[in-house]
């Protein structure tokens, strides 16, 4: 009995041994590998989070300038129809055409798009609210400038002073969802 103790003993010791030298050194090279792993991981993230944020604020640019741009075309119109309101001898597609036609901002939104279709994670709610909040307000300018148009296409040769009005109401409410954006 004594001697099977011994045995037991002895392997025991030897599997301690074994262990330590092979099975605890391949665990803290496998620990060491993934914490590596996650280390790039996170820096290629933040690097992408950096690329996307600097193309979205560009965009944000192209439609802050947008808007700028189209605004005083679309005062224009108003000032024409409003000018020309009482006027039984101008009709809308007359007036549209003084001032060049109907612009609508151009409201930029890729970045954003292919942000948030792959890698939102990565981001505090705080920072991609509003961003989702533009892209809420570019549908609604979507939706309202397809009735503008509608409206001026069935109305073209309306001269009569409440079609005008309803024309500038329609562009002054395509215009506030613009200044929100």
């Amino acid at each position: 009995m004594p001697n099977k103790r011994k045995t037991i003993k002895h392997r025991f010791l030897n599997y301690s041994k074994y262990f330590i030298k092979e099975i605890i050194p391949v665990t803290v090279g496998i620990l060491i590998a993934l914490s590596i792993g996650n280390w790039n991981q996170t820096k290629k993230d933040k690097k992408y989070v950096n690329e996307i944020f600097t193309l979205i604020d560009s965009e944000l640019d192209d439609t802050h300038k947008g808007i700028e741009d189209v605004i005083p075309i679309q005062k224009s119109l108003i000032d024409t129809l409003e000018y020309y309101s009482n006027d039984k001898e101008v009709n809308i597609l007359q007036l549209v055409l003084k001032v060049g036609g109907i612009y609508i901002a151009p409201i930029k939104t890729n970045a954003w798009s292919a942000f948030s279709n792959s890698k939102l994670e990565l981001v505090d709610y705080k920072l991609i609210a509003p961003l989702s909040d533009i892209v809420e307000q570019k549908e609604t300018l979507n939706s309202k400038s397809t009735y503008l148009t509608n409206f001026v296409n069935d109305n073209l040769n309306e001269n009569e002073k409440d079609k005008k009005e309803i024309l500038i109401l329609h562009i002054k409410d395509v215009m506030g969802t613009e200044k929100n954006i």
